[in-house]
């Protein structure tokens, strides 16, 4: 497993002009990042959530399976006055063939990453997935893991059953 180098520390990377190898270097690991949560992910089908202790539940919907790529929601659920939130919410296509996970979508509140409608510029990519991969770095350091042998939950509008 090669680790990604940054020549430069991650306030530099978050204004420095990225490239576009760059940027496939850090969809590679994030792939990387996502196996190690979900090493069956080929075979996932419906909702999960992984349970780690001590730590916020994680949730993955997989919207979409075909043969070379999935397209999932990963993202963490939390009480607001308005009702339950998605924070960090991600909506990513996983390239199984090439080994990348990119962002498609991305709305959070902590950092200013949110992704605007249409299409983004190499920069906004950049920052997505610079995101991205360290979200899903922390969630493995965490202990979080999703597995094809765990029956799927439904969503009842949008939220996992468990917290309706």
């Amino acid at each position: 497993m090669r680790k990604l180098f940054y020549p430069w520390g991650l306030r530099q990377s978050l204004i420095t002009r990225p490239t576009v190898g760059a940027l496939m270097d850090l969809c590679e690991e994030s792939y990387r990042h996502l196996l190690r949560l979900a090493p069956g992910m080929c075979d996932l089908r419906g909702q999960y959530h992984s349970r780690a202790a001590g730590h916020v539940d994680l949730y993955l919907d997989v919207l979409e399976q075909a043969r070379y790529t999935s397209l999932v929601q990963l993202t963490y659920y939390f009480d607001r006055r308005d009702g339950r939130r998605p924070d960090p919410n991600a909506r990513l296509r996983v390239y199984h063939d090439a080994g990348q996970v990119e962002v498609l979508g991305l709305e959070q509140r902590a950092l200013p990453v949110q992704t605007p409608p249409g299409p983004l510029t190499l920069g906004q990519k950049w920052r997505a997935n610079l995101f991205l991969s360290k979200w899903l770095a922390y969630c493995v350091l965490q202990g979080h893991r999703f597995s094809s042998g765990l029956e799927p939950q439904t969503l009842q509008d949008g939220i996992p059953l468990a917290l309706a």
